[in-house]
């Protein structure tokens, strides 16, 4: 059954009547999403993108009315006209609940089949039975409020960027592979049969060269592509808000930047930012929170207790302490309550990031721990008072180098604060973390690898060492934290040739690989670069923070799971070997079909 509306234009939302429309004729279209037959009286709740709405269907309705009512199930397709009136049942948790539209004229549009799961916020439905189905779970009003979210805050990007004098501009979808830290997804080309583009880990390379071409202030909403292992907060195609200025230095682009993240606050959340954001040097952030991505809704920082540590005759703090580690400490309020349970899963967090154990102490009047018989009372009151715990608190310790203490530490401050309800989503704070290291060291390359990019400028005041001293060279890198996720980070760029070439040369590439993987750029800044920096802002997460949702797949319309895969579509998918024919390309597999990463292309 399909009814025609050709006659009838909608004339409001669903959502959007109040007491003030009552006795206004409206036209309504949108989905049942219950219907209730009490006899005489029928009801059904028509919801749209904008809410829900009652609808009446009396006795004294059309027998044509009434024969259409009594087949209304969920999901079908409706039209409507009629008159709104006030109910005589108000319902308080509804938007529209003061009100209710008298039926004259109804039309079945289309029907549906039931549902595979409830159209509802709190449906219990897995997550893969939604993906596959995810037009129906774009449905639900929590999906509908996070597009509506996303595209608010898209819009307030554009207003604000066009009013500091920024132009939108896109860069290409079809580029060069370049090694940017992630691998490239390629799509290989039918009319140069071999080769092949690679789609854009981000517009870093083309947003320079815009700056060299004169367009001083750019800006772009930017798809992005990264053929890398996925969790809560990645997907293999993302989205963030590029930005990039020429004539600047840090504070520049950080003003700019927080004055768009505070006008988003207002904009979407009505919430005041107060400026400027806190910054924080990076050697701080790690130091007091375990992470360049500081989580500041709680305390529980980071405390060395290495000189107390040096008075105990215990090896394993010795040990660490000799091969030029430290020691560090939590502080948990509260936590000498915690069971010998709940203390060994803290000291798996620790584990989990490479630490080889915690040492645990609660400093009360008889107190508890896990290595008492290498410290008299003494020693228990001394660590009580260098680290402000009281008899109530445990203390949890790791002793390691630099990465492992403050990675396990960090994770273990995390981990406590939501245990003990410290983590609120609707409290936001923001801050800058800067000064990044310009490199760091790769265990697994055997050298420095650059901890952002290759275009990251060194602070001058490191330049001099940048050969003899790589570890403690500084970069003009900037990140900005939300609630612990880095919601963006950016730098000033390098646009000195000879520099440039420096630092490639640091990074294990030589004067010819660098011209073959770069030279398009190193021939561009033959002329004329002007001093330029940048950022880019990850859209999905920003909009998954202001949300409150717990991965960026709540925030995405149509996004992939942990394989890369769409539920939905079923891709990737294999292509006719025609296909394939025409691009030059023979896949082969290899002997265990159940290894799907060791399918390869060969090229004719």
């Amino acid at each position: 059954m399909s009814e025609s509306i050709a006659d009838m234009k909608r004339t409001d939302m669903c959502g959007t009547l109040r007491e003030s429309d009552v006795g206004k004729e409206v036209t309504l279209m949108g989905w049942c999403h219950k219907a209730r037959d009490l006899g005489g009286l029928t009801f059904i709740t028509l919801r749209d993108r904008s809410g829900e709405v009652q609808l009446v269907i009396t006795p004294e309705s059309s027998d044509d009315i009434r024969s259409k009512a009594s087949k209304i199930r969920s999901e079908f397709v409706l039209a409507v006209k009629g008159k709104v009136a006030l109910r005589s049942a108000p319902n308080e948790k509804m938007p529209t609940g003061m009100i209710e539209v008298n039926v004259d004229d109804l039309r079945i549009v289309s029907e549906s089949e039931t549902p595979p799961f409830y159209i509802e916020d709190d449906n219990t439905a897995n997550e893969s039975l939604r993906l596959k189905y995810r037009y129906l779970d774009l449905r639900r009003p929590v999906m509908q409020n996070n597009m509506i979210l996303r595209h608010k805050i898209a819009k307030s990007a554009r207003d604000y960027f066009d009013e500091k004098g920024f132009l939108e501009i896109e860069t290409p979808m079809l580029g060069k592979s370049t090694p940017e830290g992630a691998r490239d997804y390629l799509v290989p080309s039918r009319v140069k049969k071999g080769s092949f583009f690679a789609l854009p880990q981000s517009p870093q390379l083309y947003k320079q060269l815009l700056m060299l071409a004169g367009y001083d202030r750019y800006m772009q909403i930017a798809r992005c592509f990264r053929d890398e292992d996925l969790r809560a907060d990645r997907q293999p195609e993302f989205t963030q808000m590029d930005l990039e200025m020429s004539f600047v230095d840090c504070d520049d682009v950080m003003g700019i930047t927080e004055g768009f993240v505070a006008r988003v606050f207002k904009d979407v959340l009505d919430i005041d930012i107060e400026l400027p954001l806190r910054r924080i040097p990076w050697i701080e952030a790690m130091e007091r929170y375990g992470s360049d991505k500081p989580d500041l809704r709680f305390g529980m920082e980071l405390q060395n207790i290495t000189e107390w540590a040096k008075t105990l005759d215990f090896v394993v703090f010795q040990n660490a302490i000799a091969e030029g580690g430290l020691i560090k400490a939590v502080v948990i309020p509260g936590g000498a309550a915690f069971s010998r349970k709940e203390i060994d899963a803290l000291g798996e967090v620790c584990k989990t990031y490479k630490a080889k154990g915690m040492a645990w102490v609660v400093p009360a009047e008889t107190p508890r721990g896990s290595f008492l018989k290498f410290m008299q009372p003494e020693d228990i009151a001394a660590l009580a008072s260098a680290t402000g715990a009281g008899a109530d608190d445990l203390i949890c310790i790791v002793a390691d180098k630099f990465k492992v203490v403050h990675d396990a530490l960090g994770q273990l401050r995390l981990a406590a604060a939501d245990k003990l309800g410290l983590i609120h989503k609707d409290d936001f704070k923001l801050c800058w973390v800067t000064e990044f290291p310009m490199f760091e060291w790769s265990d697994e390359e055997g050298r420095f690898m650059a901890m952002h990019h290759p275009f990251t400028c060194p602070m001058d005041e490191d330049l001099d060492h940048l050969e003899s001293d790589q570890g403690n060279v500084r970069s003009k890198a900037y990140d900005i934290v939300l609630n612990g996720c880095e919601l963006g980070g950016g730098s000033i760029r390098i646009h000195d040739r000879s520099l440039q070439m420096r630092i490639f040369k640091l990074l294990g590439f030589s004067e010819e690989s660098a011209q073959e993987q770069f030279g398009f750029l190193l021939d561009a800044f033959k002329y004329g670069v002007p001093p330029h920096g940048g950022l880019a802002i990850g859209l999905d997460r920003f909009v998954m923070l202001l949300t409150g949702a717990g991965s960026i797949r709540e925030v995405i319309a149509f996004p992939k799971v942990q394989t890369s895969s769409d539920l939905m579509t079923d891709a990737p998918s294999p292509v006719a070997a025609a296909q394939l024919e025409e691009l030059g390309i023979e896949v082969s597999s290899s002997e265990s079909e159940a290894d799907e990463d060791s399918e390869n292309l060969v090229m004719d």
